[in-house]
Parts: C-alpha cells; structure tokens; sequence
C-alpha cells in the first residue's frame, strides 16, 4: 500500500452501503413496480427463424380479442419512429440500424416482428401467440467463419458484406520477428458466447404527461442519458419533453447498455396514444433479445527467446457479432479490443493484429462485463503459460521476467494504447505472497504424487478504467463518453443533493460518491442525497459502464464539492466574523479554528436563502455548483489471479479450491464495496470458465434458451475467495481512483483456463477453448489415453 495515500474520514472506511436498508427490506423501486394501474401493456411476437423473408403477417385472430387495442408491425410504425443507426469514424466499418420491428426479413431467432398493445399482460400474449406470420426461409448465416467467407449469403441489406469491421493493428516488423524467434507457440482459441443473466429482466414503461404532452421513459437501463438522446431523435422530439429513468436496477453487465427495440416501440406506441405504455420481459425473451457476451476465434503466435522474453505476437481474430451492430457500441465493441488488448500488461517490441467483426443469424453482441479483455487475457495468458512449459520455467518467473517495469511507465503497447503507471508487478507479487505460492506447489506435488488431477494457473492483465474524452469507450464511436457532471447543492435546510449522469445497476455508487461528497464538503452521509439514473439530473451524462464512475463522476463530485466547500466558508467567515482562513467545516458543522463559536449547516444555509440582509447585495452567497471532469487519458487497472482446480478423474467436472486475486484499483473508496465487485466479477468468470455457452445449431436456432440449459454458476461452485489491494499512487486523477467493477470477469477465466490446463499436462493437454466443460475434457482426454 502506497504510503503517499492520504486516508479521509469516509474514502478508505468499509461504510456500510446506503442503499441496503431499502433494497434489503424488499422496499426497492423497479421498472415493473411503477406500473400506473391501467397501464397498457405490449407482448412481442419474435422471429422463429435465424434468416428468413417476412411475405405476411395474419393478425385478425390477435385483433378480434377482447382487450386489444393495436396489433403494430414495421408499417404501421412508419413516421411514428425513425430507425436509429450506430456509426462510426473508423475505415472499413458498415453500419446497420436498430430496427423497432423487423422489415422485410428476419435476421436472428428473437428479433421482434409484431407488437400486440392490450390491456392486460395475459391478453397481449394470448394474442401475441394467435398472430400468424408467413416466412419464405433464406440460407442460413449461423457459421462466422463460413459467413465471413465472399461469397457468403449476405445477412443485411444495407451491406455489401457481412464483414462489419476490418481492422489491423500493428508495430515492428512482426512477422520478421516471429521467424527469427528462437522459439515459438501458437494454437487456436475460441471463446463461446455468453449471456448477462441479470436478476431482473430487461423491462420498460413509457408515461404521459397530460397537458404538455412529455414522454417519461423508465428503463432497466445501465445509459439513460444515451437513451434519452436516441429517443429525441428517433420520435423527434426536444430534450425537455422526454426525460429517461433508470430507478433501481436488478444487475446490468453490460446487457442494459445498450438501445433496444422494444424502447423505441413502448415510447412510440405510448406517445402516439397518449397512454401508460409497459413491457416487461420474461427470462427466455431476455436471454433471446437481450446481446449476448463474447464469441470469438483467435488464432495466435508467441515467439521468444531462451531466456523467456517475448519478442512477437501475431493474431488474427474473427468476432461473430451477431446480427447487427447494437446501438451506440458498434458491432467494433468486442472483437476490435480483442485486438487492442492482446498484448497485456507485457514488454513486446512486435505485434500484428488483424481482426474481422462477422454478422450472423444470431442475437447482436454487445457490452458484456470486460468487454474484449476476457477473450485477449485468456489468448495471451495461454501463450505465457504454453512459453513457460516449453521453456521449463515456472509461470510465475515467465511474467515477472516480461511484464512492464515501474519506470518503463507510460508504455506504449503495439496496438497503441497507453498504460499508465499501474502494479503490474506488485499484483503479481502481492497474489504469489497472499496465495502462498511455493507452497501451493508442493501441495499440487503432493496431490498429483497421490494420482489427483490438481492444477495451479496464474493471469495477469492491465485493462484501461475510467476513459477520458481522447478516446470514446468503444472504437471509433462519435459519442462523447469520457466526461461526466456533477451538481452539488446545500438547500435551505441544510440538506446536500449531489446529482450525477450516472446510472448504479448494483455497484453502490449511491454509497461510494457519497463517501466522496461528505469527505470533500465536510457533510454528514446522513445529510446527502444522491440522484443518479436520471437524464434530467444534468445536461448531458452517459451512464454507467467500462468501470467509468468512480473515477468520472467522482472527479467530478470533488470538484464540485469543493466549490459549494469555498462558497460555504465563505458565508461561514461572514457570518460568524472570522477569516476564511480560519474556518473549519466537518460533519456538518462550521465552526472557528481554536474556538467554540460554530454555525451548522442548517443554521448557514437558512442565513444565505432565508433571513433578509444577512448579507451585502453584492456578496449574496450560493451553496451549489456543477462541475464536469474529463480525465482525458483514462487510467490503467492491472491485476494478477492465481487458481487452484481439480478435476473428476470419473465425471470429468473442474472444482475451484483457491482463488487469490491481488488488484490495483489505485485509491480505495470502499473496501467493501470492492471485495463486492471482484467476489461478483470472478463468479462470473469462473461461470464464463466453466459452465455458461449460449449455443446456435447450424439453422440460427438458439438451443440453450433457458437456465436449464444454460448453466450459472451458484454458490456451490464458488469458492472462498481471497483479495489482496495494491493501492499504486495515481497522481495525474482526482482522487487516484482506477475503475474495478470488470476486473474479476476478465482475469478469473484465464486463471481458470491455465490451472485446468497445468492438470492435465502430464497428458499433454492444453485447454484453448472455454468453456472447458466436463464434456471437452472428456474429448480431450480420450485421445490422450488412448495415445499411451
């Protein structure tokens, strides 16, 4: 822990959350709980087919019901809403827009074709079930590779491909420095695709503001602010009549990042009726609509040297992305930082990096919890690993030997991106002494010398946190996504309200930016309000994702406190007549250094907005400011996972024993708040590791569509996890803070992936596809047993 990390009162301390009282008490406010109670509700009638030409739609039988009031399809929405289309500065990238309801075709099982509008839930699915579609099937789109191929039926008529996005990233002659390479490993790699499984379903209720005609949209939304400014241009419509909400929000993982069909429709019908307009969505619909997570091929080269210094890294990597790009992402989201991301946290003077973003029959992808960094860690922490065995080298040795070296800092990576000062190898240090590492080994020795499959796997990653406005958070996207506003204000009695652009889906950033507001105003957490979720809070805000909000809307909650702070002191010098220099406020009290004479905050504030004359005309005093923060850069977020698996020699299932994971998350804001999120992020890496793969067969037809057979890790697939901080200085950032909430997702399935494959070496076995499954290892194994 950096000694040079001064320790307030609230920031560093495990406050317990303020939102639990609430949401613990089962007294939190969803979409679903706003309901008004003559809200007319909308079910979807979806695409059966992965590809398919729509020649009709029959909904006489759906109209005739008692209870409904429209049956919509594509036309009837003509006018009413415009598409909305996710672009792009980057060079060869062909966009697609997001579509209300199908026109013309289908293009994945799922997409939404018929709107039925009725009364009651249970009546707009009965109805939606009687409306008949006559489909015309067109060749199926489900293989990326074979859709990638030229000749390839093309998915989107607005393409002239199904090639999304081509890019290349590249330094020093990569190639030459691969042949030249003493030595060399390589493999192919896939990672399958995900869902985000949130505990509350995508869900949505548009209202009607009688008289002025406003639109109000709640939304499960990770991104209001973003939705709001889609909607205004979709229905025409000024900001001030359209206001989007996210209260509470039961999870998100990047599936509630995004714009989705059925917001446009519930807004659109909602406003064309002047009604309460809802849709909620059951899990099969959320894991069928909702974008999925992942999904690539990669094909990767490592060269090195005797010594174990890596020389070159070489990569083509094909992303299937579903459908359509997902609005504002890009169907570059994913497979572009695959790319980018692909030489770590590692000394590399060569790499090439050539990647294609695929569109097939499938749900879009789109922000999922690490966002490209899970595919690239595990393709390079392979690498490492398959180095080290070559080589004969412990792991451990191998990384300490390549990752970048404090005062190599800032270090540019051959794809370009920029890391700044981080723990890179202070994690790996901290996870090795917290794990017991040389210990752990001769516990796997004596484990293996007792016939028992043990393995131990080590991963160590850097991922960029809290993005600033150089670059937009995902490539080439024309959306401002590196500043964030905060307004502060003490009202006339004494209460603060700080509102931010931010949108919590079960962080705390209710509790961490309210410890950040009390310490910087002198506040009491008891007296602060925080509103967040709001597009109406402030001008312009984003939301929440790519681990941007502590370190954005903090920034800008402490400029803006430390405003209303100087304008406090201020009053508070006048009031009680001493000098500024002389005031101290804390815990919501002012008061004069060395003296008794104090004035709180209530007492204060109802001088400045109440009591006439208190005082001079030109010096009338106001306690609020908004602030925004741009961090420019961003910051660098590294960590190091160390796990210890064994496995079923007769079912052939992997069962966690340890896993340590030393992260640098730079200033601690709440310790517990932070344990939270990596337990959190590292459940859902094991899962991503072992068990969850949405599955398409060869038609578009999704297989695994329910949590039957899509599997979530629980509780007895967890094990006791172990948390060590590296608390590296950050100067160049208000606060310190470095973004943490992916960090478990990205490093967990590459520690994983490495521990199961260090089981299995006696046999000869690497692991370069996950899930690894009981199923995949069998495969693996049988030809291996059968070889000796």
């Amino acid at each position: 822990m950096s000694e040079a990390i001064a320790r307030p009162k609230h920031v560093g301390s495990p406050v317990l959350r303020v939102e639990d009282p609430r949401l613990l008490a089962g007294q939190g406010s969803y979409v679903a709980d706003l309901f008004p109670a003559d809200t007319w509700h909308i079910a979807f009638r979806r695409s059966e087919h992965g590809h398919a030409r729509i020649l009709g739609v029959d909904s006489a039988a759906a109209a005739a019901l008692p209870g409904v009031i429209a049956i919509v399809t594509a036309a009837h929405l003509e006018g009413l809403v415009r598409p909305v289309r996710a672009t792009s500065r980057m060079a060869h990238y062909q966009a697609t827009a997001t579509l209300p309801l199908a026109q013309g075709k289908v293009r994945y099982v799922g997409e939404p074709v018929v709107a039925v509008l009725a009364e009651s839930r249970y009546i707009a699915e009965d109805a939606a079930e009687l409306v008949e579609i006559d489909y015309d099937p067109l060749p199926e789109i489900a293989d990326p590779e074979a859709a990638a191929q030229p000749d390839a039926p093309v998915l989107n008529p607005e393409t002239t491909s199904n090639i999304l996005v081509e890019r290349s990233f590249g330094r020093g002659e990569a190639e030459a420095a691969m042949a030249a390479a003493p030595h060399r490993v390589g493999a192919r790699f896939r990672f399958h695709r995900k869902a985000p499984i949130a505990m509350e379903p995508r869900a949505c209720l548009a209202t009607i503001e009688r008289g002025r005609g406003a639109l109000t949209l709640h939304s499960s939304t990770q991104i209001p602010g973003i939705i709001r400014d889609a909607l205004a241009d979709a229905l025409d419509l000024p900001g001030h009549a359209l206001r989007v909400v996210a209260p509470d929000v039961g999870g998100g993982f990047g599936g509630k990042a995004s714009l989705y069909p059925e917001e446009l429709v519930v807004a659109a019908l909602a406003r064309r009726h002047g009604h309460a307009v809802g849709w909620v969505a059951d899990r099969m619909e959320d894991i069928l609509s909702t974008s999925h997570g992942f999904d690539e091929i990669v094909t990767a080269e490592l060269g090195f040297d005797g010594e174990g210094r890596l020389l070159a890294l070489t990569a083509e990597i094909l992303g299937d992305v579903g459908a359509t790009s997902i609005y504002p992402w890009t169907a570059a989201l994913e497979p572009v930082q695959v790319a980018s991301f692909l030489p770590g946290p590692y000394r590399l003077a060569a790499y090439r990096g050539h990647v294609r973003a695929v569109a097939t029959s499938k749900a879009p992808t789109g922000p999922y919890r690490g966002v490209g960094r899970p595919i690239s860690t595990f393709v390079m922490e392979r690498l490492v690993d398959m180095a080290a065995r070559k080589l004969a080298l412990d792991p451990v040795e191998m990384r300490a030997r390549n990752l970048i070296q404090a005062e190599e800092f800032p270090y540019r990576t051959g794809s370009g991106i920029i890391w700044d000062r981080s723990g890179f190898q202070e994690c790996l240090a901290s996870a090795c002494e917290t794990v017991g590492y040389a210990g752990l080994r001769r516990e796997q020795a004596a484990a293996r010398a007792a016939g028992r499959w043990v393995g131990i796997g080590v991963a160590s990653y850097a991922e960029l946190t809290g993005i600033g406005s150089r670059i937009s958070a995902a490539p080439g996207m024309p959306i401002n996504t590196g500043t964030e506003t905060a307004e502060i204000s003490i009202d006339s009695t004494g209460a603060v309200t700080a509102k931010f652009g931010v949108a919590s889906h079960g962080q705390g950033l209710e509790t961490t930016l309210t410890q950040i507001v009390a310490d910087e105003l002198g506040a009491r957490i008891a007296d602060i309000r925080i509103i967040q979720g709001d597009s109406g809070a402030v001008p312009h805000g984003t939301g929440t994702y790519a681990s941007r909000s502590a370190v954005l809307a903090g920034g800008a909650a402490t400029l803006s406190a430390r405003v209303v702070r100087r304008k406090l002191m201020m009053a508070a010098a006048h009031l009680l007549e001493a000098a500024e220099a002389d005031i101290e406020v804390e815990e919501g009290r002012v008061r004069v250094a060395g003296t008794d004479r104090e004035l709180s905050f209530r007492e204060v504030a109802r001088a400045v907005y109440s009591e006439m004359g208190r005082f001079p005309r030109d010096t009338m005093p106001d306690l609020s400011a908004r602030e925004t923060y741009d961090p420019y850069f961003g910051t660098t977020a590294a960590a190091t996972h160390i796990a210890m698996v064994e496995i079923d020699p007769g079912t052939f299932a992997v069962r966690v024993l340890r896993h340590v994971v030393a992260e640098d998350c730079g200033r601690l804001i709440n310790p517990m708040i932070v344990d939270g999120q990596v337990h959190g992020g590292v459940a859902q890496g094991i899962g991503a590791a072992l068990l969850e793969e949405l599955v398409y067969d060869e038609r578009g037809q999704i297989v695994t569509a329910n949590l039957v057979d899509y599997l979530v890790p629980t509780a007895a697939e967890i094990p006791t996890l172990e948390v060590a901080h590296v608390e590296s200085e950050l100067p160049a950032t208000i606060g310190g803070y470095r973004g943490m909430g992916e960090g478990g997702t990205i490093g967990a399935p590459a520690a994983i992936a490495n521990a199961v494959s260090d089981a299995l070496a006696p046999l000869g076995i690497e692991i370069n596809t996950l899930p690894v499954t009981p199923e995949r290892i069998f495969r693996l194994i049988e030809p291996a047993r059968a070889r000796s």
